[in-house]
């Protein structure tokens, strides 16, 4: 039975959801959801059991010492709210944890519970993929749903993907067979940089969020930490003349691919954010924090080695001349984005 005694009511919920595995490339779309979070100071109220659904053999728990007394932290999904002022308030229930190993239907009927009992509006799950997309340019953000009238209201694409899923289409079925509106927004990032964190996923994820929900997002450090993440790749690639030209490659293609969505719709909508932030100086707007890292620390240790004091991108497969960058509007097995969490070999509940 899920009791909410403690959460106020909501104004025009909107659920925002992203997960730790196989669906989170980069950490990219976890990240986003720890950003608004922090952000907007997000109070956790409820968290799933970490026995019904999760393998600690796949995720392990993790010994922690406060103040001489050891703890234990498990593996698990926390919902938090946060609360949005402004001229236009609203509310939105972040849900952040880790794929679960087992029990997926269950996993997802708690979270509809959860929705239902506070009057979440709409459902929108963070993904992020690996793909055939050049650093250098904007990530490539797709939105999709299951809903027709949904893609059609809200200019989205109504997905035909078929093939190997995670939580996140699986929870977006869910909420589609529970006629809960339910749209996914998915970030393509670079397969041959894949490592975390890909701030400039983050960014790119955040920003289609607040196209969608006609939010302003404070983004604190993060356009710095993603100038500094491109700046970093761009150093790297440099020293690999195979990376360089197959960087260059992507480039063509993404370009001549996207040529006509440069004077499109795209001007458009950054037209509209800039708008919406145009007044938001830095340490500015409703529930602005200072600050506002993505990350832990604001270093660069994620490009470096121990073993030589830095990493270079690995080398990736020579494409095929001609082809252009894929972005499927999920994952695929050959491009799991987190060996770590094993979540391939949990994908049937």
């Amino acid at each position: 039975m899920i009791e909410l005694a403690g959460v106020p009511e909501l104004i025009d919920p909107v659920m925002v959801a992203a997960f730790e595995g196989w669906n989170d490339a980069g950490d990219a779309a976890s990240t986003a959801v720890a950003h608004l979070d922090r952000e907007w100071k997000g109070e956790v109220f409820a968290a799933l059991d970490a026995e019904d659904y999760y393998d600690f053999q796949v995720n392990r728990p993790t010994v922690w010492l406060d103040g001489g007394v050891r703890k234990i932290t498990w593996p698990t999904t926390r919902l938090s709210v946060v609360r949005i002022g402004g001229d236009k308030p609203r509310d939105l229930v972040l849900v952040r944890g880790i794929e679960p190993s087992m029990r997926w239907r269950s996993f997802c009927n708690e979270i509809l519970g959860f929705a239902h009992e506070l009057g979440v509006e709409m459902v929108v799950v963070l993904g992020a993929l690996l793909g055939d997309t050049p650093h250098t340019r904007p990530v490539p953000v797709s939105g999709v749903t299951s809903d027709p009238d949904l893609a059609r209201t809200m200019d989205l694409e109504e997905t035909q993907y078929e093939g190997p899923t995670g939580i996140v289409g699986i929870l977006q079925e869910a909420c589609t067979h529970a006629g809960v509106p339910a749209v996914s927004l998915w970030a393509a990032v670079p397969h041959y940089v894949s490592q975390p964190p890909n701030p400039k996923a983050t960014m790119a994820l955040l920003n289609r969020l607040e196209d969608l929900l006609g939010l302003r997002i404070p983004l604190g450090e993060l356009p710095e930490d993603a100038r500094a993440w491109q700046l970093g790749v761009d150093q790297l690639a440099a020293e690999d003349s195979e990376v360089a030209e197959y960087v260059q490659t992507l480039e063509e293609a993404r370009d001549t691919a996207e040529l006509p969505e440069a004077t499109g719709e795209a001007i458009a909508r950054e037209f509209e954010r800039y708008l919406r932030r145009r007044d938001i100086g830095p340490g500015s707007g409703p529930g602005q924090a200072p600050g506002g890292h993505a990350t832990e620390s604001g270093d660069a240790s994620y490009l470096r080695d121990t073993s030589s004091g830095r990493t270079r991108p690995p080398k990736p497969p020579r494409p095929e001349t001609g082809t252009p960058p894929g972005t499927s509007a999920e994952p695929t097995q050959e491009h799991p984005s987190d060996d770590d969490h094993g979540s391939e070999d949990s994908s049937e509940d």
